[in-house]
C-alpha cells in the first residue's frame, strides 16, 4: 500500500485519482449507464454508487464515533465477509438518479472528505488509534489506510475497470 509523507500528500493523490475516475463519466451516455457487460464485474451506474457508498460510510463512521454512540463495521448487520448485500444498499439509495446527479454527489463527497482530512491532526490520521472505528479490524490500521483503501486505490483500479466497459460497449 502507498504510503503517504503527509496530509497535503494524501490529499493531492485522492484529488488526482478522483478527477481522474470521474472523468471517466463524461462520455458515458445515460441510456448506457446500466448495461452489464461481460467481464465487467459491475455496471458504471454501480461503480459509481459504489464509491459513493463507501464514502458515505467513512462519514458515517466518523459521526457515530464523535456522537459517542456504538458503531458497527461496516454497517449494521453487515460482515466484512459478505459485503453483497452492502453494496446492493448502495445501489438502492441512488436508484433512478442520472450519471449528471451521481457525478455530482460524487464530487461534493470528495470535497467533504477532503475538508474532514484537513481538520484531523497528523496524529488522527497517521497513527494507530487516532479513530476507534480505524481500530475496529485485527489490522487496528491508522486513518489514512482506510481513506486510502476506500478512495485512492478504488479510484484506480475501478478507473480501469470502466475503461474496460467503455471499450467493450
Amino acid at each position: 500500500m502507498k504510503e503517504y509523507e503527509s496530509k497535503e500528500a494524501l490529499i493531492a493523490e485522492i484529488e488526482k485519482t478522483s478527477s481522474k475516475y470521474i472523468e471517466e463519466f463524461t462520455d458515458i451516455n445515460e441510456t448506457d449507464a446500466n448495461k452489464r457487460i461481460e467481464g465487467v464485474d459491475r455496471t458504471p451506474y454501480e461503480n459509481l454508487t459504489y464509491q459513493l457508498g463507501w464514502l458515505a460510510l467513512i462519514d458515517q463512521w466518523e459521526q457515530t464515533e464523535l456522537a459517542g454512540k456504538p458503531l458497527e463495521l461496516p454497517a449494521p448487520g453487515i460482515k466484512w465477509n459478505k459485503m453483497g448485500p452492502l453494496h446492493e444498499q448502495f445501489y438502492e439509495v441512488h436508484r433512478g438518479q442520472s450519471l449528471a446527479e451521481l457525478t455530482g454527489l460524487f464530487n461534493q463527497a470528495v470535497k467533504d472528505l477532503i475538508t474532514w482530512i484537513n481538520s484531523l491532526s497528523d496524529e488522527e490520521l497517521f497513527q494507530s488509534g487516532g479513530r476507534k472505528w480505524a481500530q475496529s479490524t485485527a489490522s487496528n490500521w491508522s486513518v489514512w489506510k482506510w481513506v486510502h483503501i476506500n478512495t485512492v486505490a478504488p479510484f484506480k483500479s475501478f478507473r480501469t475497470k470502466i475503461r474496460k466497459w467503455k471499450k467493450e460497449l
